[in-house]
């Protein structure tokens, strides 16, 4: 447009000025060694006009020849773009039916001319991983790599989730603890990070993450106790495992009492002590936590002990009985108690008091034990034989 208005403005300024000149238009000498160009001052502006007017012309054919091969250009990058949107739809259809090879191939054809071209590259990878193709799984994340540029986060998760699949659990352990520096609340690091801990019996580790698994809710009350469980049962054999009950109530007491009160966690150490042959230390874990808070995991224990203090157990079982009321798990606790004790009448009233709740044929077995001690042999048989009643009913079941 500015070229347009000086061009009129020369224009406009020639007719104004020219009949003006017209008996006085001077002239204009152009000398080299060989040539002199002599002509008026109006000829010279006209050809001065009609030069800078063909200038426009041939810059306007320049620009339209240029703009045609960018036009062509972009019709031809428009094409490919086009091709490889339909082809990752397809492939998303493909990934749905299962067919990976298909997937693969779909994926890759103009990945570099896709919408997203990182994003077909990793899903081409995890393509290849479930086809057990491993070389060109590699091949796939490393370009997904180059053209990521600096939105590295997916093609490591993705690694990541490949190396778990594929067993190179070591190898994914290492990429987890990268992940956890650069996004350690992203929800698909925590999940992977769980994988590789559980996998390579990192449980110190895991329980460092159990709590911002819990604020993101990636698992339920439930689920987080379990895994919580699962870890701490995890440190209790490494310990057992390197230094027997020593190390195991080392470890023990050093745990906060946030943890020494957990009634499951005193339960498995409990089965961890008697495992080392350490029955006085697993006996005065089940009395302590029952002092505290009932459980049954810890009552259920008692008949594994070796006990020299069989009446302490006997003490705290009868006022877990006046206390919660005389249940079966109580009733046939105290019964096997008694056994051992050899209180063969009372263990026996202990026993039918259990059947009497809820028939079991654990129980029947023990009654029929306990009626031979007191040479009852007749009623001996009858409750084995309404023990092997009761199994018979319940294999049919």
């Amino acid at each position: 447009m500015l070229r347009v208005l000086l061009l009129f403005l020369i224009l406009l300024a020639g007719i104004i000025l020219g009949p003006m000149l017209a008996g006085h238009q001077g002239y204009v000498l152009i000398q080299t060694d060989n040539y002199n160009i002599e002509t008026s001052v109006t000829a010279m502006i006209i050809i001065l006009v009609l030069v800078f007017v063909a200038l426009l012309i041939i810059e306007w054919i320049l620009r339209r020849i240029f703009r045609t091969g960018y036009y062509t250009r972009g019709w031809f990058i428009g094409r490919k773009r086009s091709h490889a949107s339909k082809q990752t739809k397809a492939a998303l259809i493909k990934l749905a039916e299962g067919d990976f090879k298909q997937v693969e191939k779909l994926l890759t054809c103009n990945a570099d001319h896709a919408e997203q071209p990182m994003v077909n590259y990793l899903l081409a990878a995890e393509a290849a991983q479930q086809r057990g193709d491993e070389r060109r799984t590699n091949q796939y994340l490393e370009r997904a790599a180059e053209v990521a540029d600096t939105n590295q986060l997916p093609v490591d998760i993705t690694r990541v989730r490949i190396q778990l699949a594929q067993g190179q659990i070591h190898a994914a352990r290492h990429g987890v603890d990268r992940l956890l520096g650069q996004a350690s609340q992203h929800p698909e690091v925590l999940r992977l990070a769980e994988q590789a801990f559980v996998s390579t019996g990192a449980h110190n580790a895991l329980l460092d993450i159990l709590p911002t698994m819990k604020k993101m809710r990636l698992h339920s009350e439930a689920e987080i106790k379990t895994l919580e469980l699962q870890a701490y049962i995890g440190i209790m054999n490494q310990c057992m495992a390197e230094e027997g009950s020593e190390g195991l109530k080392r470890w023990w007491q050093s745990q906060p009492g946030k943890i020494r009160r957990e009634s499951a966690l005193q339960a498995a150490l409990v089965e961890h002590l008697i495992e080392c042959d350490d029955h006085q230390i697993a006996q005065q874990i089940i009395l302590t936590g029952l002092k505290r808070q009932y459980d049954e995991r810890l009552i259920s224990l008692m008949p594994l002990l070796k006990s020299e203090d069989a009446k302490s157990l006997e003490k705290s079982l009868r006022l877990q009985i006046k206390q919660q009321g005389a249940t079966p798990l109580l009733n046939s606790t105290l019964g096997q108690l008694l056994l051992k004790q050899g209180e063969w009448e009372q263990a026996s009233e202990a026993f039918r008091a259990a059947l009497q709740q809820r028939p079991d044929g654990h129980d029947y077995a023990l009654l029929a034990d306990t009626l031979d001690k007191l040479h009852r042999p007749k009623d001996a048989a009858e409750v084995r034989h309404q023990g092997l009643l009761l199994t018979l009913k319940k294999n049919a079941l």
